[in-house]
């Protein structure tokens, strides 16, 4: 059995949301546990509980000897707060622990893998438990806990370290305590509700700080805000166009984004847990 702790180091879920996650695993994965903190419900502005509620939960999580992983329940905004603070107060059985999520959650598992502590994963999220779509996601990633590699981004070779990344979120660690160094690893990036001209400009930014990886996939690229002119530019042209100017090898595309089709990718060179 896999035992998982939930807490959410950015924007808070509802109690609905948590049943029907501890619903979907009971019925479908009763060789895994899912708990969630209190904290997860908490309101505090934009935030699921002020900054020291989150991070005193994340760490508790973290910390505690009893659960194998720890698995975010929501993105939003907010995870970077609290990031630094959370990895310098994690012990050793923080370092033997899976963590899951993406989008916000980038800024922790970047901390994460810069600090070598546990496996970090990108992966789908405890919200989307409600919807059928979503439960196709968060196949993936209770898969994944039990062994079964199947739901992992079909591109990962085993052999090239991986990681995989928001890319607004990638571009707002670049320069921080937070940044891994990501050279000679894959580097996935999707986004969501970015105008085209943002999506170029972030691709300019990181154009020019992360030139030493292996190469860049891209993802999904959704939900794209309607401009008052066309930008000329699809989201691939424009990562190929900086890729080129950067001397990054482009790779194509990945299985990954705020979609039903986001795929699991463990950061660094991993295998999938064995199954109990």
């Amino acid at each position: 059995m896999t035992r998982i702790a939930i807490c959410a180091p950015a924007t808070a879920i509802t109690r609905d949301h948590a049943a029907a996650m501890e619903e979907f695993v009971a019925a479908e994965y009763p060789q895994h546990s899912v708990w969630f903190h209190d904290q997860c419900f908490a309101r505090h502005a934009h935030y699921a509980g002020d900054d020291l509620t989150r991070l005193d939960a994340l760490v508790e999580c973290a910390n505690h000897p009893e659960y194998d992983a720890v698995w975010f329940a929501k993105g939003g905004y907010g995870s970077n707060r609290i990031a630094e603070a959370a990895v310098a107060r994690m012990n050793d059985a923080a370092r033997e622990k899976t963590y899951v999520g993406y989008s916000d959650m980038g800024y922790m598992l970047a901390a994460l893998y810069r600090h070598g502590i546990g496996q970090p994963v990108h992966g789908s999220m405890p919200v989307s438990a409600r919807s059928e779509r979503g439960k196709v996601a968060l196949r993936r990633v209770l898969n994944w806990f039990s062994g079964d590699a199947g739901g992992v981004e079909p591109s990962i070779d085993g052999k090239t370290p991986t990681v995989a990344f928001n890319l607004i979120t990638l571009a707002m660690l670049v320069d921080t305590p937070l940044l891994p160094d990501l050279s000679g690893h894959i580097v996935m990036v999707e986004e969501v509700s970015e105008h085209l001209y943002a999506i170029d400009r972030l691709f300019f930014s990181l154009a020019n700080t992360l030139p030493r990886i292996a190469g860049l996939r891209l993802g999904a690229v959704t939900a794209v805000p309607e401009n008052d002119r066309e930008f000329g530019q699809t989201p691939e042209e424009i990562a190929k166009f900086w890729c080129d100017r950067a001397g990054i090898p482009y790779l194509g595309r990945a299985k990954v984004g705020h979609t039903v089709d986001n795929h699991v990718v463990p950061f660094g060179v991993a295998s999938p847990p064995q199954a109990s």
